[in-house]
């Protein structure tokens, strides 16, 4: 079988498709992939309309088999596409940063009376009301999911919610952890520094070629 060389860059809550720009033009130039910007309203739209979109995307665009590279949010959002549309061609997953067990700071903002307006309708029902640890498990043994998770703890998370363990400033690893993960890799990096970071992106790459991240030997 040939490689899969199209990838499709997926980004968080709050931000536009623009902010992954970095981490497509690493997988384009440095690793030779064809990367596409995957735009959506992470904060108004709802969870299942937003994996719907994604879902018309592929579709659209027709690929043959494509790769996911989600950041955050963009994550839970990939996984509920394939729970919606297990037929889409899609490979390989790489989520970075992404609350696939729920969020104690996301579930924190929702005991105020403005958090739910702030964090939107996606991270209200695919993080904090129904995390993708309830219903993701068929897609975890279909596909090869890889999870990257931050340990330097600079990020907003930090004001609303003390974390106690490892965290990237935002999502705790063990948020991170779904069970099922094909493989799971903690880099020094904050939440937004999993966009910055060209290790972070050459591991990536590593795992949409092998299925598994690199590990020093």
């Amino acid at each position: 079988m040939s490689p899969v060389k199209t990838v499709v860059c997926i980004h968080g809550v709050w931000m536009p498709g623009g902010v992954m720009m970095l981490v497509k033009r690493r997988l384009q130039n440095e690793n030779q992939y064809r990367a596409h910007l995957f735009d959506y309203p992470s904060h108004h739209g709802t969870l299942d309309d937003n994996a719907r979109s994604l879902a018309a995307f592929i579709v659209a665009e027709e690929f043959d088999k494509v790769h996911l590279v989600a950041h955050s949010l963009g994550g839970v959002v990939a996984l509920r596409m394939l729970v919606l549309k297990p037929e889409a061609p899609v490979h390989r997953v790489v989520c970075l940063g992404s609350p696939l067990c729920g969020s104690r700071a996301a579930s924190q903002l929702t005991r105020t009376h403005w958090g739910n307006t702030i964090l939107g309708k996606s991270v209200t029902a695919g993080v904090v009301d129904d995390a993708a640890s309830e219903w993701a498990r068929e897609v975890c043994a279909s596909r090869d999911i890889g999870v990257i998770a931050g340990t330097v703890p600079i990020g907003m998370g930090r004001l609303v919610t003390s974390f106690g363990e490892d965290n990237d400033g935002t999502i705790a690893v063990s948020e991170t952890r779904l069970p099922g993960l094909t493989d799971h890799l903690c880099l020094p990096v904050s939440h937004t520094g999993l966009l910055l970071s060209k290790y972070v992106t050459d591991q990536t790459a590593a795992f949409l070629q092998r299925g598994e991240f690199l590990r020093d030997t």
